[in-house]
């Protein structure tokens, strides 16, 4: 994890790759959860029988519950110390390139793109994030994320 004492250390880090996050397992029970709480229950999420019978083999996990996983992975990549909260602002550009099956593990790495003055108390950063599953080359989801952190609230 890279730690930062204030917005100020933050912007200087413009460009700085954080690396990888450990490994989470997406499980049938987050699918399934996540359909209960969005009221997606689209078969393919939730029907394991049912499931067998596409080309994935088995349930995948919503897209945006992949991408929901961007806010707990961050968390596990840097800190700045002097933040109170942090809120999302929005996406510029999001691309599932495949799915992701039940039972698999995903991972996120995460560029800084930009750090901008937001209020008195607060910026704006934007990141690139991308999400792969365990021992595949190509990306799950590919995100530029918005989000405004304050150091007062």
């Amino acid at each position: 994890m890279v730690i930062f004492e204030d917005f100020t250390d933050l912007k200087s880090a413009i460009g700085r790759d954080f690396g990888f996050t450990d490994y989470v397992t997406v499980t049938q029970e987050m699918i399934n959860s996540f359909a209960t709480a969005t009221l997606d229950h689209q078969w393919i999420h939730t029907d394991i029988e049912r499931a067998k019978t596409t080309p994935y083999g088995g349930t995948i996990a919503h897209g945006f519950l992949t991408l929901s996983l961007v806010s707990k992975f961050l968390e596990d990549l840097m800190q700045v110390k002097s933040m109170t909260i942090g809120v999302n602002y929005g996406l510029n550009k999001v691309r599932f390139m495949r799915v992701v099956p039940s039972g698999v593990r995903v991972r996120m790495s995460a560029v800084l793109l930009n750090v901008e003055d937001y209020t008195q108390s607060g910026v704006k950063a934007t990141l690139k994030t991308v999400l792969e599953i365990e021992n595949s080359v190509k990306p799950v989801c590919v995100a530029e994320w918005m989000i405004l952190l304050f150091d007062k609230v």
